[in-house]
């Protein structure tokens, strides 16, 4: 039995599995191929450790989408995903040890996926068919030596049902029930916000499937079909009490928002809604921009996929695989409009003003007497900005395996192509906006002067100073933008590998062969953006600056070996020990080159009792097409504060300068500038992005060591020690660190990336150049982590009560570091989060599990998934993280607390062929760790005053599937 759970663990940790019956342990092993090695052997014991999920822990999870499924993995953490509204790019991707999605590799039945999107890189999780999935193998250790470049943090690999016969229907429906019980429910009602009530059943989940397949031609061919749909209902922040208001740290949260507001703000002033106007008071006019953004996203899918082989002879099998999803969600945020930082000139004769607003503004009714000012106006009545996301994927493998003389082969070609629609809706132009504002009187009526000049004819003036805002208004400035794009793979390879002990090739103290594998590949990238002219224009007012177009790709030829050494067996001290090893030559069409590599041994010392396994791995990442080609544009993704902005003296609603004049002068601040800073309360300021066409791969080592003990019958525990390190990454200047740098020390590297504007100002669009920070793509840091992963599984029988299973899967954090500039110095992220460490590293994870398999036809499970606590990054000793005494977060945000989160699920057998799976997750209805958007600063992946990709944020989730197979 125990000899079963070995097999069972794959040389890692098989969460929720159960034990092998004793008629499985006793039927003959067949050759597979385990992820990290592609030689097919007999022994699925290896070097390095690997994490499995078989399908019935999938159902057990109760979740209908991969990303979730991953995310409850101690060695995974949060990426993009339904969670992500400001900033979706539609896609959900998977990121291994926090080194970034595009350092983690994913497959599909070994075969690896295509960029997600031209938006995004990484794989997309959303092309895998959940309900068709047999299990995953997650190996978080390097092995690009075996699969090639983007491995650095580990492979995830997709192992699909593709040899079904008979036909499976599944039906699920999930959603979410929430009590409010949030303290922060009594700053919203404080503020005179809507709070808002107990929710029954919200953000639903439908999805059905339909699997067939059957043998052919007795039985040397299978053809397997796969049909699914899936929807997805919204979440909006209005729904949870925790983020029906943006909050705002200190003594207690309050409820903050944006400057941009709803009635308008013309210089320090806004109208009264009455007619008349007053000065703007930040504390009660400032806008609740949360409510309207979503915390899930809503979501329709539907895929197909078609998988078959037939068996020519004994000796050679034919194979396809074909995969096509299509998938669409609308990202919605708050109602864009006129941004606070765009400035206008008003004459004092416009026959919008009243004398009240030309006495607030210091004019006359003179057509001589002008002012110039800032503006802003939140289009409220346009509604919410909407950005609908479509892409279409489809996948096609074509393969031919078998055997030559003791020799495996497998020859494939792969075409993969994921293609990008996307459009954005409800914004202003920006061009528009200043023709708006330049008003001029003609007999008594206010008309625009473009429209007197005849350049723009269909001008209509805007109105700020409290009059209706007109449909024509509206139809006027509302603009919309759209892209389109595809990224293309080809990939065609071919492996061939032998057990060498049939040529007697093997060491004389072990029976068993040496194992030798080599393989040639070459593979294409291509990616293809074109946007509109409004999109390429970045005339969206508040879609985050211009999108140029992308036209690049890359092709790669490779050539790859690898061998396992059986090196004694059953010798004193040695039952068995292993050596293995791997090389791969990379040549990119870039004019670089790549060799990676690595070593491992595998040693037992007492048969079914110890094992002990290290490895070490050199692993590349090539730079992505974006990374590459994306042409230099401005966006707002610079530092999330600016200390040189603000007042010298407070006024109603207004934010001092926390910088001195020194200081500010350091980044390019005039003194006459210092003071007069318009403040950025949406914490987004720019910064210069763009891509390098001289970029060289990434440099990546892994060392892992780890023990595997059989102490007693049925019990396995799993010690792992991991340590990463990337060296040239792939990366630029952080803004923030930029900054800090140049306020703080002067040094001339950082402060020559700062450049502000005419008015001292990193985001403001007067008319002039834009004030950012560059942070262009170079091969400039280093990255790395390491920490151990614990794992357990102990089998108890339970007489005629049945079966009990105990599992844990956890991970301890030792260090999680980046070097953002060589010789800077690098800072560590363990046990922190916020606007430079980003999504929250807790020091410890882990998933334990326990499944009662009862002798009365239903399988009982809990589960405890548990996230450590974090700091804000601010009371780090990090000179690069820590915050200004001054500025400290405050006590009730400094931190996010622990969470433990409790699940329960049942499975069913109604009859032989119906079995029902249901269960609560979160079952004691778990807020989310919360704090204000100033100290997430939107990194990572926050949204709605927390982390809802990391926490569970909408509930209790209560799932129902039923299946039924014929």
């Amino acid at each position: 039995m125990s000899r079963s759970i070995r097999v069972m663990f794959v040389s890692g940790m098989a969460l929720g599995m159960h034990a092998a019956s004793a008629q499985q342990a006793d039927q003959p092993m067949q050759k597979v191929e385990v992820t990290g090695s592609r030689i097919p052997t007999l022994n699925t014991e290896g070097a390095s450790p690997v994490t499995v999920l078989s399908a019935k822990d999938i159902k057990i999870d109760g979740v209908r989408n991969v990303e979730d499924m991953l995310n409850n993995l101690p060695q995974v953490f949060a990426a993009q995903g339904a969670a992500i509204s400001n900033g979706a790019s539609g896609t959900a991707t998977a990121n291994l040890r926090n080194l970034g999605s595009d350092r983690t590799l994913v497959l599909v039945n070994g075969k690896r996926l295509p960029a997600g999107s031209v938006k995004d890189s990484a794989p997309d999780l959303n092309e895998i068919p959940a309900g068709l999935i047999k299990r995953v193998e997650v190996l978080t250790g390097g092995a690009g030596a075996v699969y090639g470049a983007g491995a650095v943090a580990g492979v995830i690999n997709f192992i699909l049902r593709d040899n079904f016969e008979g036909v499976e229907v599944q039906a699920n429906v999930a959603g979410f029930n929430h009590d409010q019980h949030s303290a922060v429910a009594g700053v919203v009602s404080k503020r005179g916000f809507p709070v808002p009530g107990n929710v029954n059943f919200d953000g639903r989940t439908k999805d059905a499937s339909i699997l067939l397949g059957s043998n052919f031609d007795n039985n040397k061919g299978n053809a397997t079909l796969f049909f699914t749909y899936k929807e997805t209902n919204p979440v909006l922040q209005s729904a949870r009490d925790f983020s029906a208001c943006s909050l705002q740290g200190g003594d207690a949260f309050t409820c903050v928002g944006s400057g941009t507001q709803a009635s308008g703000r013309v210089g320090a002033f806004t109208n009264d809604g009455k007619g008349g106007v007053r000065a703007y008071n930040g504390a009660t006019d400032a806008y609740n921009f949360g409510p309207l953004n979503y915390l899930q996203r809503p979501s329709q899918m539907y895929g197909f996929n078609a998988q078959a082989h037939y068996d020519i002879n004994d000796k050679v099998r034919v194979y396809q695989e074909f995969g096509f999803h299509n998938y669409s969600t609308d990202a919605q945020v708050a109602p864009g409009g006129i941004f606070a930082g765009i400035r206008a000139t008003i004459v004092g004769d416009n026959p919008m003003l009243t004398d009240a607003w030309r006495t607030a503004l210091g004019l006359t009714n003179s057509p001589t007497s002008k002012v110039t000012v800032g503006i802003s106006k939140r289009n409220v009545e346009g509604g919410p900005r909407i950005d609908s996301i479509n892409d279409n994927s489809f996948r096609e493998v074509l393969g031919v395996k078998g055997e030559i003389n003791n020799w495996s082969y497998d020859v494939f070609g792969q075409y993969a192509r994921v293609s990008h629609a996307e459009s954005n809706v409800n914004y202003f132009s920006a061009a528009k906006i200043a023709k708006a504002f330049d008003v001029v009187n003609v007999g008594g009526k206010a008309t625009c002067a473009s429209a007197v000049s005849g350049a723009d004819t269909a001008c209509v003036p805007y109105n700020l100073y409290g009059g209706a805002i007109t449909p024509a208004m509206l139809n006027y400035l509302s603009a919309s933008g759209l892209n389109t794009g595809y990224t293309q793979q080809i990939i065609m390879g071919g492996t061939i590998g032998s057990d060498l002990g049939v040529y007697g090739i093997k060491s004389p103290w072990s029976s068993n062969g040496v194992g030798v594998s080599f393989g040639v590949e070459r593979r294409a990238e291509k990616l293809v953006y074109r946007p509109d002219d409004t999109t390429l224009s970045g005339d969206l007012s508040g879609a985050g600056g211009a999108s140029p177009p992308v036209v690049g790709g890359y092709s790669v030829k490779e050539i790859f070996a690898e061998t396992r050494v059986p090196l004694l067996e059953k010798k004193p001290f040695a039952d068995s020990l292993d050596l293995s090893g791997s090389f791969r030559r990379s040549e990119y069409s870039t004019d670089h080159t790549a060799n990676t590599y690595g070593v491992g041994i595998d040693w037992a010392p007492v048969a079914d009792m110890a094992r002990v396994r290290a490895s070490y791995q050199r692993a590349v990442r090539a730079p992505t097409i974006p990374n590459l080609y994306n042409p230099r544009t401005i966006g707002n993704n610079g530092p999330a504060i600016d200390p040189c902005e603000g007042v010298l003296v407070a006024g109603p609603g207004q934010h001092v300068v926390s910088a001195s004049a020194a200081a500010c002068a350091n980044t390019g601040v005039t003194a006459a500038q210092y003071g007069h800073i318009d403040y950025n309360s949406a914490n987004q300021h720019s910064s210069l992005t763009g891509g390098n066409p001289t970029l060289a791969p990434e440099e990546g080592t892994t060392y892992t060591a780890g023990l595997v003990l059989n102490p007693v019958k049925n019990l396995t525990m799993t010690v792992d020690y991991f340590k990463i390190k990337i060296k040239n990454t792939i990366s630029n200047v952080d803004p923030t660190v930029a900054l800090t740098q140049c306020l703080t020390k002067a040094t001339p590297a950082f402060c020559a990336l700062v450049k502000r504007d005419a008015f001292g100002s990193l985001w403001e669009s007067p008319n002039g150049p834009l004030g950012f920070v560059e942070a262009t793509n170079a091969n400039i840091g280093s990255v790395s982590t390491s920490g151990v992963d614990l794992g357990a599984a102990y089998v108890m029988r339970a007489g005629t009560y049945g079966t009990m299973n105990f599992n844990l899967n956890g991970t301890y954090m030792l260090d999680s570091s980046t070097e953002n500039v060589p010789g800077l110095g690098s800072y560590n992220c363990k046990g922190y989060f916020g606007a430079t460490c980003g999504t929250p590293t807790p020091e410890w994870r882990h998933k334990a599990r326990v499944t009662w398999s009862t002798p009365w036809k239903f399988d009982l499970s809990a589960t405890w998934r548990y996230v450590g606590s974090t700091k804000q990054e601010g009371l780090s000793g990090d000179a690069q993280l820590a915050a200004d005494p001054a500025n400290l977060p405050a006590k009730i945000e400094d931190h996010l607390s622990a969470r433990n989160y409790f699940d329960l699920n049942v499975q069913y057998a109604i009859t032989k062929k119906i079995s029902l799976s249901a269960g609560v997750n979160n079952l004691f209805d778990k807020d989310p760790p919360t704090v204000s958007t100033l100290v997430t600063a939107a990194a990572g992946s926050a949204n709605g005053n927390g982390y809802p990709q990391v926490y569970d944020s909408l509930g209790r989730f209560i799932y129902l599937n039923l299946t039924a197979r014929f």
